[in-house]
């Protein structure tokens, strides 16, 4: 991942987004009570959205009592999470990301009851919380997906309202025309509501496979796939090679993964429009591989 800039990349490379910070959201919270499930998310339990289900669903008590949405607790109250204590996250720590060239074959969940892979099955075990998925990618599609220990910096990154830019490398059966493209950019209307491309960049091919970049600012079930076949395109091959300013590293391979450093995620932090820890570590923790 390399910071935000303003130079035009190569065409085979990505470009960068805007070095627009989330800003506009941040909030500011008296450290003696916080949101309950800011509080589960920091500690690393899951997503603050996934908190919400937890407490929603009876997973959550404070002080004995079974907690409901609404509820802010102190350093004092006893909370815990499906019966575990949860340790108040004192001050900030800097998170851990992970970014992870996610092959075609394998699901973004922990469990599948066809026992299908998961890509949690690769990743390196983590101490005192959890890796949580910073988006999904289809069973079908390969490319970045990126993993944090921060509950606050994934619920940051995938809420809709922070529109980041996702950038897939497509492969399709034919060739699209610039009616197609004026199309696919003004908006194509699909079951589910109306979507656009950012932008559209043609990167070559033969005549029977053409090679695409398309730029996008959400993330619905198989939305590529599906804008494509609107215009009688069938997509053969999709790999999400950015997402924000975290690019796909060309030499993080297939079923391959790499930590960010602490400079990186500094970065990347910066750019979220998140705190930033006064004292940062020098090196990274070193977790168990599976």
């Amino acid at each position: 991942m390399s910071a935000p800039h303003s130079r035009q990349p190569r065409s085979t490379r990505p470009p960068k987004s805007p070095d627009t910070p989330f800003s506009d959201d941040t909030e500011t919270v008296d450290p003696a009570s916080q949101k309950l499930q800011k509080v589960l998310a920091a500690a690393g339990f899951g997503s603050r959205r996934e908190m919400e289900e937890w407490i929603g669903n009876g997973r959550v008590s404070v002080n004995g009592e079974v907690a409901t949405l609404g509820t802010r607790i102190t350093e004092e109250d006893r909370v815990l999470a499906d019966r575990r204590p949860v340790r108040w996250p004192f001050g900030l720590a800097l998170p851990r990301v992970l970014i992870y060239h996610k092959p075609e074959g394998e699901i973004v969940s922990r469990d599948d009851p066809g026992a299908r892979q998961t890509v949690f099955d690769n990743l390196p075990r983590i101490k005192n919380g959890k890796w949580i998925a910073i988006g999904r990618l289809d069973f079908n599609t390969e490319g970045l997906l990126i993993f944090t220990s921060d509950g606050e910096l994934a619920n940051r990154l995938m809420h809709p309202s922070f529109a980041v830019e996702r950038e897939y490398a497509v492969r399709i059966m034919g060739e699209l025309t610039r009616e197609h493209m004026q199309q696919l950019t003004s908006g194509i209307e699909l079951d589910d509501g109306l979507a656009r491309f950012e932008r559209i960049m043609e990167e070559g091919g033969d005549n029977s496979n053409r090679w695409y970049r398309v730029v996008i600012r959400e993330g619905r079930n198989r939305e590529i796939r599906r804008m494509f076949a609107e215009v009688g395109m069938m997509v053969s091959r999709l790999i999400r090679v950015r997402f924000g300013v975290v690019n796909l590293p060309a030499r993080v391979k297939r079923g391959k993964m790499m930590e960010l450093d602490v400079k990186q995620i500094v970065t990347l932090l910066k750019w979220a429009g998140m705190p930033v820890p006064d004292v940062l570590p020098q090196t990274r923790p070193q977790d168990k591989r599976r």
